[in-house]
């Protein structure tokens, strides 16, 4: 089931064309990766997604549904640049922006209590926002963009001041909440973050989306039929294409390049006949390679 479609969308600013006719679709209960370099047009895309401005074409469906501004009680959003009162209280502040959302007093209460345990900041209660770190203040920006428990969540830079603990502790709640029935749209250069988080993506250059689909079905469609060889002996040239090869510890790591018209069977017949092997691994392209040779064309 597909809960957010983006359709032929087109926005301009003073003669820039932002976004070119922009569509995708994004499952329920998965996260969905946006991606592309600085100026692609992304934020523009999530602004018009929380209905902050209007496409000039297109339309963006929720649950099927024209979206409207009503719908919005139903986002979550974290923007990259963040928003925080430097001067109000932490708790005073949660409490204010999940009432926002509609939250009584009382639920805000018991979820705000839930989440600061479980992140562990009850004593930053009393503290003003300007008293915190980068780190620190984007924990509590994250519990107050999930706290109403919405349908749809999108995540923009979401690890941007966070050391690799904290980050590592955002990741297993992101994949948490999605578990628990959320929909996520995760906006980030990490590449590596993309292959451990996101099911489908749609990477924006210049405005259009210049790829898009399921990540393990992305980097099988960048291959180069290029695998990782462990043996007992060092490999002889025979069909293949020997691109390097290293001894450790008494086992030779050879890297190599299959014949196109090879199967994988068929490689290890021959690898087979000249020595024990140990492993064998394709070497597929990372997201980080596929989104440097995507755009740089």
């Amino acid at each position: 089931m597909t809960l957010l479609e983006v359709k032929n969308v087109v926005k301009q600013f003073d003669g820039h064309r932002a976004l070119d006719g922009v569509s995708l679709e994004v499952p329920e209960n998965s996260v969905y990766g946006l991606l592309g370099p600085n100026g692609a047009g992304k934020t523009t895309l999530i602004r018009i997604i929380n209905c902050i401005t209007a496409p000039d074409s297109g339309e963006v469906l929720l649950n099927g549904k024209r979206m409207t501004a009503e719908d919005v009680r139903h986002i979550g959003y974290l923007p990259e640049e963040r928003g925080l009162y430097k001067k109000m209280k932490v708790g005073e502040q949660a409490l204010y922006l999940a009432q926002l959302k509609d939250m009584t007093k009382k639920d805000a209460l018991k979820a705000l209590k839930y989440w600061f345990e479980k992140f562990e900041i009850q004593s930053w209660w009393d503290k003003k926002v300007e008293e915190l770190s980068k780190g620190m203040a984007q924990k509590v920006q994250f519990i107050t963009t999930i706290l109403h428990n919405p349908k749809l969540l999108i995540f923009d830079e979401p690890f941007s001041g966070f050391d690799p603990v904290n980050a590592e502790l955002l990741k297993r709640e992101i994949l948490e909440l999605r578990d628990k029935g959320a929909t996520i749209i995760f906006s980030t250069h990490n590449m590596g973050t993309v292959e451990d988080l996101c099911e489908n993506i749609s990477l924006v250059d210049k405005a259009k989306v210049v790829l898009q689909g399921n990540v393990a079905e992305i980097r099988a469609s960048h291959a180069t039929n290029t695998y990782q060889i462990l043996t007992k002996k060092a490999l002889e040239i025979n069909g293949f294409e020997l691109i390097d090869t290293q001894q450790k510890n008494g086992v030779f790591e050879s890297t190599i390049k299959k014949e196109v018209s090879d199967t994988n069977n068929l490689l290890l017949q021959r690898l087979m006949k000249q020595t024990e092997i140990l492993s064998f691994q394709e070497i597929l392209p990372s997201m980080n390679d596929i989104f440097i040779d995507t755009v740089s064309i």
